[in-house]
């Protein structure tokens, strides 16, 4: 490799190494907006539980399965709920990151797409968050707090205290974020197995469901908010910095 060519590709590191860090700012500052948001929220939750059977009655109206009942199905296999409890805890943040910071350092330009498109999802449930707020089904009686009981709760047995507000159940950005990863992976990439994104959102559903964490309505709105937030992500250029071809174009060319 000659000298001009060593330092274009320090050059494509280094600009990659910045994007990086500008978007880890940006999408820090949106959380913290956001979970400063969601404390305000918290603030007004004296009509969570009142909300929550409006939500129930509703569901039922509407045929849905019943939570509990599912639930207590599932509760008969041990493994299968701390299976769950552990999937809630620790896929749903670091699984978006890593999309997130892989799309930002190998397609840039569809990057942007997910990220305004995350934002926009991610205001439009804070909207919810505050407007309804709502106990989720683990606060209501006969359902079962599943991290509670197996040890390995996020939230802790105090529903009032803490960093988090639990009174924002509607929408779910579990099943949201979920379904826009897997969605933005299957539209940008050209893998034949880009498809099995399909069920992160799939299995997400079900873990919110069986741990008691989200009702089917809160899921089914976030998927709403999600196709109103769609225009942002389909927008000219998704594909812009995809390859044509398989290997057509060397790495440090897509990094620039």
């Amino acid at each position: 490799m000659g000298i001009a060519a060593a330092e274009r590709v320090g050059e494509g590191r280094a600009q990659v190494f910045w994007r990086v860090v500008r978007e880890a700012i940006l999408l820090a500052t949106l959380f913290l907006v956001y979970s400063a948001g969601r404390q305000i929220a918290a603030r007004h939750t004296g009509s969570a539980f009142d909300h929550a059977h409006e939500v129930l009655s509703l569901q039922n109206w509407l045929h849905l399965p019943n939570e509990a009942a599912v639930q207590h199905w599932a509760l008969q296999f041990p493994h299968l709920i701390k299976g769950a409890n552990l999937y809630y805890a620790s896929v749903h943040a670091p699984l978006t990151a890593a999309v997130l910071l892989w799309l930002s350092i190998w397609r840039p330009k569809a990057y942007s797409h997910v990220r305004w498109t995350m934002v926009s999802l991610t205001g439009l449930a804070l909207i919810g968050h505050i407007a309804f707020p709502l106990a989720p089904p683990r606060m209501m009686p006969g359902f079962v707090d599943t991290g509670l009981l197996f040890g390995q709760s996020v939230y802790g047995p105090d529903h009032t205290g803490g960093a988090v507000n639990q009174f924002a159940a509607m929408p779910s950005l579990h099943v949201g974020w979920a379904a826009l990863i897997a969605l933005s992976m299957i539209l940008i990439t050209r893998s034949r197995w880009r498809w099995l994104w399909l069920l992160h959102p799939i299995i997400t559903f079900g873990v919110v469901v069986v741990t008691a964490n989200h009702y089917w309505l809160d899921g089914i709105v976030a998927l709403v908010l999600l196709a109103v937030s769609l225009p942002l992500l389909l927008r000219p250029g998704l594909h812009a910095d995809r390859p044509r071809t398989r290997n057509s174009v060397p790495p440090r060319r897509v990094l620039k």
